[in-house]
């Protein structure tokens, strides 16, 4: 399909700045062209301009621009493009209108109730992206064969497309939808989205109201059965408000790319490259597979180029831009994650795991309390970097000009306010003098190094930003690969322990020849509920085999025969589990006990093993997807061509570690094949720059690409002297081992709270107990793991301990008086399950089984107490967190060896100064505000909990040593119930709320306290006696601690103070949540809606899996409407959920803020109080109260109304408090970070 001979094929990258061409000329040759993506004064659209300029310049005939270019010369255009991305970061794309169940109109506002930034208050989320809200009377429900509802039978019993029986309980109004259709249409709103609960698998309903909405007018109408048929509404529900959204800017965007062509491009194959990495045709190119459509190139082409299926060595793509850098992987076969956060939305379709990062050329540089910090603020493109001319800022970009290792002279002269002057080295050395300055100032008041020169400065940015980006590297894996890709990977190589880097020879236009390697997709998927057995491999091959059919029919379609690829994968999981993998039965063939198709057992198991570390032989295969991708071989055959330059260099002096160096310049069209370059040297193209490190070597291959070999990079000796560019990256360092730990424990982890909730910590300690490192963080956990591991210090007397590590699991189930440990009334520590004050785990590298399961069962000699419910899964992640901690050791002795004892113990105190550091100077700007303003250097603020029991503080500001002496005097008693707090609690919610007021990113460590005297009275709520109840105060004591503090400070209104902590369960099931509120509003901020506040971030279950695998039917999830407070700026409103019940069940409640209102602050007004309601079966309403546990009946309902955020400052004259949510947030602040790596880290932040 790929063969036009006689024509010109172009491939075209469209990004945001720059469009990338690559062209193939009749006679076989290649060239490129790269030109800015906008320039209206010169040319409409830059693909076609792109187009012309090779046409007129190859042939010598003249296309005039104001006319359609003649296309008879043209064999193919591919094309990639930012456009949907660039829409969807700008939320510029169609007006659009979402169509929901009854019920769920705030569903997707709400999400998975997490928040983005656990220490934001301001909570800075992008909007949804529809305008209106249709809510539809109807209801389908799947049937449970245990239900026991007393209710009439329903209207109809329908066959869902996965095997399973749904039941029609209200049937859909199509009278009523008109009407309501009608009136969006008037407003001016002609893009739909659909969305109707379990439509995944019976999409009759959404079928019956897309047909009406077309036939009203509509322009797009998408319907979530159609757009991506998978189990999950809340996914499935932004990726159908995408494709409303983004597919009529994509159809836009294509009408005016083929109007600059005669005859609209009809005649001529124009393919695009979707989110999977797969080509399709133009007409069929959606909004919802189009968001990385650009990056996705780059994968393609350097996967082909580089990857060697003899040595099959994986291969780590690093392609640095403006504001990010993206970071992939191949080793054969392109991965693929199937839903994906982008621009704040998250995506349920197949898509490359590209994983992006707020670190690039244009990424700002500060010097924050002592430490050299680069991003994730980016200049943009306008006003650039400091050298742009323009006023820009700092950057990455500025650090590399003044290090010499870019060279204006050449760069083309379109910089400054008339775009005609070259880059400015003066405007650079300008700002970094300043910035030198300040640093040194910084060094000589802190007499901790010798002052530094403008290059150390720079060269320290670069350091940093280098370790930047290794972190996501690190995540991906542990070994070592080839890499490929552009302007830092020596250095970052050097760091990972690579050998071997590959630039290819369109590297600065990679993106657009990958285009051109590429094939031709197409993917069919459905949703599916069998289980993987003998029973049902006859019904999954009928079912593959139709998929198969439909995706060759339509490869037909496209002039493919022969050159069709097909793979079938299963999406299959553990039952009971949560962790689906897609797995292809490539390498694993059919045979009697499997499917025709595959042996898909062995290939989840081996896949699973190689994961997770372990099988679970005895549980049933589920198959959640069945998907069929199909390809058509289309890309070219690059020619290659042998270079016959002298290769001759210019000398320069670069600046690199041990100062100014002789270096040689090169021009990459100049060098001959086979060519070797020592370093240090510059290799400069038109669309890149190369720079080989002093220590790597360089060779052209035959086709003309660079091939460096990395050498050895000799430590420069480090001592124990502070160095701020070292404490820069020690602080990456121990970050990353931490982050390392946790993925070793989740890995090799086995219950749901931590491989799938993630509900965990891991963190390295100093030789003195005290936190060093702790990632990612969960609020609760911050004191805690510090108070823990220095009780063992001091109890068991360690001697000369050189470091620890430690890690901290949520086990869902230790025994006490209810299953899952969380009793509501409980009154004595063991009536909440095991308890171990100082236990030796492992002993003589044994481990101690039999003495922790006896520990584990005790609780079972207390009345109506049981031992733990589930030892195999307790005993599972108990050896887990041991090889995570193993893991810990492991790289923290391997740190030592590269840099010796002394020294790293010496970063690990350094580090902990510089977060003290932090914590004075914001005390310090705090109490001489303070003092101007009312003359006195004490604040005080006290809150209630819901039994009356007072919490008082009063903060003594010392304002010359930036210190803080926070009393709890007068803190009411421990009480008789579970809300007591032990002090581990109290310190958690100080580090979390003194790192929110620091408002920048700092370590989180000990050093976070060092400043502040803590006094909390022995016999308190916040100290109590050791046997007393605590599984409150862990959840509910700690949010209102949170309040009182950031009272005291006057930093917000109160957030809704409590964590709705709800579980039912019967002998078969049981389950667990805690569910949003509404957060406080600030001085500048409305307060966010139906979003998890302060000491914790729970994502919610998805209510299609929680009706699926539980006895209930969530009757509504949404927004509380008028529960925040009224103010200048607005609280939050809470949220209404209402659970009806299948079966008989028992509920507990455990929760605060019910009769205490969450405080408005500065005169904004209070909000209102949670309310706990059981409306039974029978009629009657009654109200539960706080804290409670009861048997239900089936037919009952729990009715939820949590808690909304207070008020800020006083509502001015003509105000209405209305909250400015629904406005288009732009995602301009810094680039939003992407890819698996960040969903891993924001599924641990939002546990």
């Amino acid at each position: 399909m790929a063969e036009t001979e006689g024509k010109f094929d172009f491939a075209i990258d469209r990004g945001g700045t720059f469009t990338d061409v690559f062209a193939r000329l009749p006679d076989g040759s290649e060239r490129v062209l790269k030109l800015l993506s906008r320039d209206p004064q010169n040319y409409k659209d830059a693909p076609t301009e792109g187009i012309r300029r090779v046409l007129e310049e190859e042939t010598g005939k003249f296309f005039p621009r104001e006319q359609p270019v003649d296309t008879s010369l043209i064999g193919w255009i591919r094309m990639g493009t930012t456009v949907a991305t660039n829409a969807l970061l700008e939320r510029e794309g169609e007006r659009t209108a979402l169509l929901v169940t009854k019920g769920f109109k705030d569903l997707l506002h709400i999400g998975t109730q997490a928040r983005p930034k656990l220490f934001d208050l301001e909570m800075s989320m992008p909007d949804v992206l529809y305008e209106e809200v249709i809510e539809v009377d109807e209801r389908v429900v799947l049937k449970q064969e245990g239900c026991q509802l007393p209710r009439k039978d329903p209207k109809r019993t329908v066959k869902g497309s996965t095997g399973d029986s749904l039941e029609v309980w209200r049937e859909l109004d199509l009278k009523s939808v008109e009407k309501d259709l009608k009136g969006v249409l008037s407003r001016g709103i002609t893009s739909l989205a659909v969305l109707l609960l379990h439509s995944y698998t019976w999409s009759a309903h959404e079928k019956a109201v897309g047909a009406l909405a077309r036939r009203l007018g509509f322009s797009q109408v998408s319907l979530s059965s159609e757009v991506m048929p998978m189990v999950r509404a809340v996914p499935r529900g932004y990726t159908v408000c995408a494709d409303a959204y983004l597919t009529p800017k994509i159809r836009q965007y294509l009408k005016g790319f083929t109007s600059g062509f005669k005859g609209g491009l009809k005649d001529v194959d124009v393919l695009f490259m979707q989110s999977d990495g797969g080509l399709t045709p133009m007409e069929q190119f959606c909004g919802s597979r189009a968001v990385l459509s650009g990056p996705a190139g780059g994968v393609v082409g350097y996967a082909i180029t580089s990857y060697s299926q003899t040595e099959q060595k994986a291969v780590i793509g690093f392609d640095m831009g403006g504001t990010s850098t993206d970071v992939s992987r191949y080793a054969g076969q392109y991965e693929h994650v199937f839903e994906a956060t982008t621009a704040g939305v998250t995506l349920q379709a197949p898509q490359l795991d590209i994983n992006t990062v707020a670190a690039g050329g244009g990424s700002r540089l500060f010097f924050r309390s002592g430490m050299f910090v680069v991003g994730p603020e980016s200049a943009g493109a306008h006003p650039g970097p400091s050298c742009y001319r323009k006023g820009g800022p700092l950057t990455v970009t500025d650090a590399n000009l003044v290090l010499g290792r870019l060279m204006p002279s050449f760069f083309p002269r379109i910089f400054g306010p008339g775009e005609d002057q070259p880059l400015s080295l003066e405007e650079s050395l300008k700002h970094f003098r300043s910035l030198a300055k300040d640093i040194n100032h910084f060094l000589s008041s802190s007499q901790s190094q010798s002052v530094m020169t403008v290059e150390e400065v720079a060269m320290g940015f670069i350091r940093v930003a280098n370790e930047a980006m290794c972190r996501p590297i690190r995540a991906l894996t542990q070994v070592s690969w080839a890499l490929c890709l552009c302007f830092h990977f020596e250095c970052i190589n050097s760091a990972l322990g690579m050998k071997s880097v590959f630039i290819h020879k369109y590297s600065g236009v990679l993106s657009a020849y990958g285009l051109a390697l590429a094939d031709v997709v197409e993917e069919v998927q459905e949703p599916c509920s069998l289980q993987y057995s003998q029973a049902s491999y006859k019904e999954l091959d009928r079912r593959v085999d139709e998929l198969t059919r439909r995706c060759r029919d339509t490869l037909g379609a496209r002039s493919f025969s022969r050159s069709i690829n097909m793979e079938v994968f299963l999406h299959l999981r553990y039952q009971g589990t949560d962790c689906a993998l897609m797995v292809s039965a490539d390498g694993y063939p059919g045979n009697a006990q499997s499917c025709r198709s595959g042996d898909f057992r062995s290939g989840f198991t081996k896949r699973y093993l190689k994961e997770f570390g372990f099988t679970i032989p005895d549980r049933a295969i589920m198959v959640d997807d069945i998907r069929v991708r199909g390809s058509g071989k289309s890309g070219i055959q690059s020619v290659v061509k042998a270079k016959m330059g002298d290769g001759k260099a210019k000398p320069v002096t670069c600046y690199f570690e041990g100062g100014y160096l002789d270096t040689s310049v090169y021009l990459w069209e100049e060098l001959p094949c086979s060519h070797t370059i020592q370093g240090p040297a510059i290799i400069i193209d038109k669309n890149s720059t190369i720079l080989v490190e002093p220590c790597c070597e360089a060779q052209l291959t035959e086709g003309g690409d660079v091939c460096v070999t990395v050498g050895s990079d000799p430590h420069c000796a480090l001592g124990t002297e502070l160095n701020t560019v070292q404490l820069s990256i020690f602080s990456h360092r121990f970050m990353s081992i931490a982050e390392q730990m946790g993925r070793v424990l989740q890995r090799t982890s086995i219950s749901t709270n931590i491989k799938e909730r993630l509900d965990f910590s891991c963190a390295v300690f100093g030789p003195d107990g005290g936190l060093v490192s702790n990632a990612p963080h969960i609020p609760v956990h911050l004191g805690a793991m510090q108070e823990t591991v220095q009780y063992q210090v001091f109890r068991r007397g360690v001697s000369g301990p050189v470091f620890f590590v430690a890690s901290r699991g949520h086990h869902a189930d230790i025994g006490g008086i209810t299953p899952g440990s969380m009793p509501p009334n409980s009154t004595s520590l063991q009536q909440e399950g095991a308890v171990f004050t100082s236990f030796k785990l492992v002993t003589g590298g044994v481990f101690q089984e039999e003495a922790v399961t006896e520990a584990l069962m005790a609780p079972a000699k207390y009345p109506d107490c049981s031992g733990t419910r589930n030892l195999h899964d307790n005993l599972s992640d108990l050896r887990a967190q041991v090889a995570a901690n193993q893991r810990g050791s492991q790289l923290v002795a391997e740190l030592i060896d590269g840099y010796g004892l002394a020294v790293v113990q010496a970063y690990m105190g350094y580090i902990q100064s510089n977060a003290e550091l932090a914590v004075r100077d914001m005390l310090k700007e705090f109490a001489l505000k303070r003092r101007q303003q009312t003359g006195r250097l004490e604040v005080e603020a006290e809150d209630f909990m819901d039994d009356g029991t007072p919490i008082r503080l009063r903060v003594k500001i010392n304002e010359e040593e930036g210190s803080a002496v926070f009393d709890f005097t007068g803190t009411g008693t421990e009480v008789w119930g579970n809300c007591n707090a032990p002090r581990a609690i109290t310190l958690s919610a100080l580090i979390y709320c003194l790192r929110c007021m620091v408002g920048q990113d700092i370590p989180l460590n000990q050093g976070c306290l060092t400043p502040i005297s803590v006094v909390i009275p022995p016999g308190s709520i916040l100290q109590p006696s050791q046997n007393a109840a605590v599984v409150g105060g862990n959840v509910l004591t700690s949010q209102r601690v949170v309040d009182v503090i950031f009272r005291a400070f006057e930093v917000c209104a109160a957030s809704q103070g409590c964590m709705n902590n709800i579980s039912f369960g019967n002998e078969t099931s049981g389950y667990y949540e805690t569910v949003a509120g509404g957060a406080g509003a600030g001085p500048s901020w409305h307060g966010r809606s139906g979003v998890h506040s302060h000491m914790t971030n729970t994502r919610i279950t998805d209510p299609e899996i929680l009706e699926k695998r539980y006895p209930v039917v969530l009757e509504q999830f949404s927004l509380r409407s008028g529960s925040g407070g009224a103010g200048k700026y607005s609280g939050g409103e809470g949220v209404i959920r209402k659970l009806l019940f299948r079966e008989k069940v028992v509920l507990s409640v455990l929760t605060e803020r019910r009769s205490t209102r969450p405080y408005g602050i500065m005169g904004g007004k209070s909000a209102a109080s949670g309310l706990n309601q059981l409306h039974r079966a029978d009629g009657r309403v009654l109200n539960l109260g706080a804290k409670t546990s009861v048997a239900l009946e089936p037919g009952d309902m729990f009715c939820l109304y949590t808690p909304g955020g207070g008020g800020y400052g006083e509502e001015e004259e003509g105000e209405d408090g209305a909250k400015s949510e629904s406005k288009r947030r732009r995602l301009n602040k810094t680039f939003p970070e992407r890819g698996s790596v960040f969903e891993y880290r924001m599924a641990q932040e939002g546990v």
